[in-house]
């Protein structure tokens, strides 16, 4: 399959690395230019692009940057892209990064905010896990523990498509139905960067409250705060 990858950092990075293994053909990008992913993709294999090469690379283009960064994304960059092109966000919103985005702070999901900046269907995937779970713990299906990750988004079919990637990187997927319920896959919910299998993700979905997502998303961001005072 061919991937593009718009965001070069932890999860980018490692799906570059891990798709390429499996044989995929990845172009990746970064906001700096292709000269400053030279590195990467002498190890990866994957091809060093520009970002709107990277929106037209293939048959699933993967969207792995800040929440900040999205509204900074060329205008109309899907725009000429086919409908059937799978976009995949693996977006967080950490107000301690990413500033106050008034619309995310009234509730709206973060993934349903960043399909409508780029005019364009999304999955929500990948955002949940930590990103050395990502590269290190995929296992065959049928292995007791098995990682699984939730997936959200329209249309089905574009949700089958994913469904299938991250099987095939070694984790259950569990079909979260549509982006409207992404909100129970973002930072600080039950089964946000926890690694369970696919019963337990199932049930942290499920205990997922709406009316506390301001809390989830305070306590993530707590964390978060924390971790980056802690490598100053």
């Amino acid at each position: 399959m061919k991937i593009g990858i718009i965001g070069a950092g932890l999860i980018g990075g490692t799906l570059a690395r891990r798709w390429t293994q499996l044989g995929h053909e990845v172009s990746i990008a970064n906001s700096r230019g292709p000269e400053t992913l030279r590195e990467l993709a002498k190890e990866t294999g994957a091809k060093a692009v520009t970002v709107e090469e990277a929106a037209k690379a293939g048959e699933v283009v993967v969207v792995t940057i800040p929440q900040k960064a999205v509204p900074h994304l060329p205008k109309g960059l899907f725009a000429n892209v086919p409908k059937d092109v799978v976009v995949i966000d693996t977006g967080n919103y950490y107000p301690v990064r990413d500033g106050s985005i008034p619309e995310l702070e009234a509730g709206t999901p973060e993934s349903e905010w960043v399909s409508k900046l780029l005019g364009r269907p999304v999955i929500k995937a990948f955002n949940n896990i930590f990103y050395m779970s990502l590269g290190e713990k995929g296992v065959p299906k049928g292995t007791p523990g098995r990682i699984a990750l939730p997936i959200a988004g329209d249309p089905p079919e574009h949700r089958a498509k994913v469904i299938k990637l991250v099987e095939e990187l070694g984790f259950d997927a569990i079909d979260v139905g549509g982006l409207a319920d992404s909100w129970r896959q973002q930072p600080g919910t039950p089964v946000y960067t926890r690694d369970l299998d696919a019963p337990g993700v199932k049930k942290a979905l499920a205990e997922a409250e709406r009316s506390r997502l301001s809390e989830y998303r305070k306590k993530a961001d707590d964390s978060l705060k924390a971790f980056l005072a802690s490598q100053k």
